[in-house]
């Protein structure tokens, strides 16, 4: 049988490799801590959970590509207390099946026209777009531009989108309402697609709050993507949004009844309720910033520094000198019980570092500081 020559050409996803190479230790009866895989283990809240089981009806019926009206308003409202944002929530968001779908998806909306990605990153936007039979084109950052692409080397004359991610993976930089307002005009002089993926924007350390695409005055061009994943503790409720440009969102509405990832309804209740309240979003962030107190310095006292940013859940650690390959020296970590994901897995960018998600619990830090300064 033959497949899609795309799917056969890509590598195993590299967090499939980090899975396991983890349970090949566990089923010989060793622990791990693992730091490899960016999903959040918190409990979500009670508060989320109760509202889940309240909306679940007995008959249930296909949900609204577009999503329920009391989910897209809470978001709006959301965006207007957070980053001053008008939204319109009928014409500028739509509810998605978290944001990686959505992400993965983009490039099959909107173009034509190359693909423009940052390197070190995330691998679903390039996956995406090249099951889109986009060419892809990388935007290197480096840690001398504080892991900002460069939009001068951007070859804009046949681009067709752009992605950003800021807060940053694997990086942990942040990016500033400035360089935002560059992008985006330049997507606006060569009409592409300036796309920012916004995942981590509720985590940081420092005393500034993260700037978002969503608080620019003009965007036209320009669509951002969130999600309750991070922000929430909800990983597996798959819950987030695309908001925007009109036409971009008006497109994305006219795509998705097509593949069948429209949330859930009693899934879309409970995320209205997570997104009108930020106590709890807090109480996350005191319990990240806490593990990050913990692990640094003992991945410090190895020899190990972080080059990257204060904001989402990721350490950015630079391997101890005389280290060449970031594989090899995830795999002597392992050997001690501590996953981390090596620099090289976010593309040849990546050599030369290793990526620490803050996901295990306190207890598994404490553990895992032991292990590393033992």
């Amino acid at each position: 049988m033959r497949l899609s020559p795309t799917l056969e050409a890509l590598r195993v996803y590299p967090f499939v490799r980090l899975t396991q190479a983890k349970n090949e230790r566990l089923a010989r009866g060793e622990q791990v801590v693992d730091f490899g895989i960016g999903e959040p283990r918190e409990e979500t809240p009670a508060f989320i959970r109760a509202a889940l089981a309240d909306a679940i009806e007995p008959m249930s019926t296909y949900p609204s590509a577009d999503g329920l009206p009391e989910l897209r308003e809470a978001i709006a409202a959301w965006a207007g207390r957070r980053f001053g944002a008008a939204l319109d929530p009928d014409t500028e968001l739509v509810p998605t099946l978290g944001s990686k779908e959505a992400i993965f998806h983009l490039a099959q909306i909107v173009g034509p026209g190359r693909v423009a990605l940052t390197v070190p990153g995330y691998p679903v936007p390039e996956r995406g777009a090249l099951f889109a039979g986009r060419e892809v084109v990388e935007a290197p950052l480096e840690a001398e531009r504080g892991f900002l692409p460069d939009l001068d080397a951007l070859p804009v004359g046949d681009l067709g989108l752009l992605w950003l991610n800021y807060p940053n993976n694997p990086t942990a930089a942040t990016v500033t309402a400035e360089f935002l307002e560059r992008a985006a005009t330049l997507a606006r002089e060569h009409d592409f697609v300036l796309a920012s993926d916004e995942a981590y924007s509720e985590i940081y350390f420092g005393p500034d709050p993260p700037v978002s695409a969503l608080s620019l005055v003009d965007r036209t061009n320009v669509v951002a993507f969130n999600t309750l994943s991070k922000r929430s503790s909800m990983p597996g409720y798959r819950s987030g949004f695309a908001a925007g440009d009109r036409q971009i969102v008006a497109a994305l509405k006219r795509y998705r009844p097509n593949v069948g990832v429209a949330p859930q309804e009693f899934v879309q209740r409970a995320a209205a309720a997570a997104w009108r309240d930020e106590e709890h979003v807090d109480a996350v962030r005191d319990v990240y910033r806490a593990k990050r107190d913990v692990v640094l310095p003992a991945f410090e006292a190895m020899g190990m520094r972080h080059a990257g940013g204060d904001a989402s859940f990721f350490l950015w650690l630079t391997l101890p000198e005389g280290e060449l390959s970031s594989e090899a020296f995830a795999s002597r970590l392992l050997d001690r019980g501590v996953l981390v994901a090596p620099g090289a897995y976010f593309g040849d960018a990546g050599e030369g570092y290793a990526r620490v998600a803050l996901v295990p619990t306190l207890d598994e830090c404490r553990r895992a500081a032991e292990l590393l300064v033992a």
